[in-house]
Formats: structure tokens, C-alpha cells, sequence
């Protein structure tokens, strides 16, 4: 067993090469999954808002910030944006748990990996009930025609663009709806990855 100090070492070589052309994270991004909730907090607030137009067409490799995170399977993911009747739209893929230095891959095929969990993406209104972060995008999965049953329609995601001159980085912090309560439950990191 390589032990955790020797793994991280090796990651953060790799992370070192920058490969954004591979398919895995960039130096920044890897820089970002190490910051404290402290840290990424003090980033959400100083985010900018990110273009619409710049996210739709595109799909974006994610990670997942808690360490809870790899043991319940979702450490790595990715999303995806369209446009869809003069709205953008998003999806989820279902993603291979590999190594965080080994390519995003979607599952069960990468070329047509599962979309799930719909959400709508707007500009945050300030009169609303979400309106956590009025600097950011909202992904509202409450509207973006999930069935009833599906416990994603409770998501909210909140995006902003962390560095003013790279619109290909975002950092993202979830929360779940319950009735008229809003759960705080983890930071994610989005990088663009491909076209969708």
C-alpha cells in the first residue's frame, strides 16, 4: 500500500505537468481541491459571475471537494450545459472513480456517458429564496425537468469563475433543498473539458 504522503507527493508531481490537453486537472484546479472550506468560501464571495455563453455547448470535468466524497463514489464527475428554447440547461454524466492524475471518463461509454440530474442556470435573483451568492450562476435543479421522484431536484448549485483571467475554471458550493430550508453540503471544482 502506497502510503497517503507518498501518493500526494506523486499526485501533486503529476498535477505539476499541467496535461489540460489530456483530459485531467490543471495545476490551478489541483491547488483548489487542497484549500480549507475556509479558504473556498472567502473565493465563492470573491468570484465573478460566469458568462452564460461561455458554458453552454460544453462539458466541464468536476471534483468534488469533501473527502467523504471518494468513498461515497462521486469524487470525480462532470457536467454538461445546452441551450434549450432561449434557456441554458445542464446535466450530469456519470463518471469513472479513477485516479484524480488519470483522464475524466464517462461511464458506460465515454462517447455517450449517462445524463442525469437537469438543472436550469440563471443569474441569481436577490428576492428569491436562493440567493445565497448574488455573484454567482444558480443551477436550479428544481426546474430543470427532473421527475418528481428524483431526489436531485433538491440540489442547488451556486458557480463562480475564480480567476478574473481564466474563464475555463469555476468553483461551485452545493445545498439541498428541504421545504423552506437551505443545506450547505460541499464545494466542487469544474474545469472545462470538452465539447458537449
Amino acid at each position: 500500500m502506497i502510503s497517503t504522503s507518498t501518493s500526494e507527493a506523486s499526485n501533486e508531481n503529476a498535477m505539476s505537468q499541467d496535461p489540460q490537453n489530456f483530459g485531467v486537472g490543471s495545476r490551478r484546479s489541483y491547488e483548489l481541491s487542497r484549500m480549507s472550506s475556509r479558504q473556498l468560501e472567502a473565493l465563492m464571495k470573491a468570484g465573478t459571475m460566469p458568462d452564460l455563453a461561455s458554458l453552454a455547448g460544453w462539458e466541464f470535468r468536476g471534483l468534488n471537494h469533501p473527502s467523504w466524497a471518494k468513498m461515497a463514489g462521486i469524487k470525480k464527475f462532470m457536467k454538461g450545459f445546452f441551450n434549450k428554447d432561449e434557456e441554458l440547461f445542464g446535466y450530469n454524466c456519470a463518471t469513472v472513480q479513477n485516479s484524480l492524475v488519470m483522464p475524466w471518463l464517462g461511464k458506460p461509454d465515454n462517447e455517450n456517458p449517462k445524463r442525469f440530474g437537469f438543472y436550469l442556470v440563471d443569474t441569481v435573483d436577490p428576492a428569491a429564496k436562493d440567493n445565497c451568492y448574488p455573484n454567482a450562476v444558480l443551477l436550479d435543479y428544481g426546474r430543470g425537468g427532473n421527475k418528481p421522484y428524483d431526489p436531485t431536484r433538491g440540489l442547488r448549485d451556486y458557480l463562480v469563475q475564480v480567476d478574473s483571467d481564466n474563464p475555463d475554471l469555476y468553483l461551485g458550493k452545493a445545498y439541498y433543498a428541504l421545504g423552506p430550508l437551505r443545506v450547505a453540503t460541499s464545494f466542487f471544482i469544474l474545469e472545462r473539458h470538452r465539447r458537449a
